[in-house]
């Protein structure tokens, strides 16, 4: 079968049928094949190697593109009776010998490499939310910004894309394939009992939640009118360039937080902003119509990313939790199985399609060099709590109305 066809019927697999269990049932074919070829002539001696053949390009398929499938035990014991038996189809020449060497050092290193990740796993970053350090008792000119450490836009937004692509590589599609197996468990009680958990899915999502409050603390905590104006501008500008590498998840949440109420009330602030760079970019993020425009420019960057000569024309960076969003959907629209208790391959053929296009950006390799002072601002600085951010946004522009006013002194 073609690549695609593989890759589908393993990643769908795991909604029905728990992997080591799958790679049993394989275990179980291959006996049952060798034992019947086991004759001796030479017709079937050929249809024996034949069979090795299949077995094994299955194997490498799976122990490339699943490799967490063989983490526990009983998987990895499953492989090596697997791959023993295949040996023993062609002894003379020992190339299937080498080939299964290979693949079981590559899944080793694989394995290795994402354990490791996992033990270094980031701690989340907490929001300050101590009153006393939001109120301004500093001077504004011993407060570092973001300004002060980055002042280009586009510099700025490649190093988020830089930031994107380095998270976006540890989502691997068995992450994404648990917004299916965990909605029903009708079809799946048997099999789910060892949910890895979504980990890789939820840093990801704290990421953008992050630099959503990060750009709302810079703007609310800026004292003076004229330089929060700059600063508002400063990250229009970078969303602009976030949008032109193709990086949509940096630029909508560069955009939900300078939505956030307390940048948005911001009125005399806005006023002096030249808003019209602003409204493109509202209009590409418009949710109307299932955000059919942000559809059209995810598009057009997918396809300029197929023809693509240089790694800098093939970034894609969707936004994130459209994306799952589309994933759960799918799945909540069609039935797992058809009415004749066939597996709806239907359905799961699309979902597969929209995670290998999401795992075939993710492989795109950073163009742009890493900036580790930039980096670890936009990792590290302190970032507001919404609490803070409102007393911030109080604090620069007073209350306008009775209900801003109450909220104040709630606040206060």
């Amino acid at each position: 079968p073609q690549r695609t066809y593989i890759f589908t019927v393993l990643l769908s697999s795991r909604v029905f049928i728990h992997p080591h269990e799958l790679l049993a049932k394989v275990g179980q074919l291959c006996i049952k094949q060798k034992q019947q070829l086991e004759t001796g002539t030479e017709a079937e001696k050929a249809k024996l190697k034949s069979f090795a053949a299949k077995i094994i390009q299955l194997l490498k398929e799976w122990t490339e593109t699943f490799p967490y499938d063989f983490q526990d035990e009983k998987s990895m014991k499953e492989l090596k009776e697997i791959a023993h038996r295949i040996t023993q189809c062609d002894e003379e020449n020992g190339t299937v010998k080498k080939i299964i060497s290979q693949m079981t050092q590559n899944l080793l290193m694989a394995l290795s490499a994402r354990s490791q990740y996992q033990e270094i796993r980031e701690k989340f970053r907490q929001p300050v939310t101590d009153k006393g350090t939001i109120l301004k008792t500093k001077p504004q000119s011993t407060q570092k910004d973001i300004l002060s450490v980055c002042c280009d836009p586009l510099i700025l937004a490649q190093q988020l894309t830089y930031i994107e692509l380095e998270r976006v590589n540890n989502i691997y599609p068995e992450d994404l394939m648990q917004i299916v197996s965990h909605m029903d468990s009708l079809d799946n009680h048997k099999c789910r009992g060892d949910v890895t958990k979504t980990y890789n899915l939820e840093a990801y999502d704290n990421w953008f939640n992050c630099l959503s409050m990060l750009v709302a603390t810079e703007i609310c905590r800026i004292v003076k009118k004229k330089q929060r104006t700059r600063m508002v501008e400063f990250f229009i500008d970078v969303a602009r360039e976030c949008f032109n590498i193709g990086n949509f998840n940096s630029m909508m949440a560069i955009i939900s937080g300078m939505n956030l109420s307390p940048v948005a009330r911001l009125k005399k602030t806005w006023s002096k902003v030249k808003t019209a760079k602003f409204d493109v970019l509202e209009h590409h993020m418009d949710p109307s119509s299932n955000f059919c425009n942000y559809r059209t420019a995810l598009q057009g960057a997918a396809q300029r990313s197929q023809t693509a000569n240089s790694n800098r024309e093939k970034i894609v960076i969707p936004v994130f939790n459209l994306f799952i969003k589309d994933i759960y959907f799918l799945h909540k629209i069609h039935m797992n199985r058809l009415p004749n208790g066939q597996i709806n391959f239907k359905k799961f053929w699309e979902i597969s399609r929209q995670i290998h296009d999401f795992l075939t950006w993710k492989q795109v390799e950073c163009p742009f060099e890493k900036d580790k002072k930039i980096q670890s601002y936009l990792l590290t600085a302190p970032i507001y709590s919404e609490e803070a951010l409102f007393i911030a946004s109080f604090e620069s522009e007073g209350p306008e109305n009775h209900m801003e006013k109450d909220s104040w002194k709630t606040l206060r």
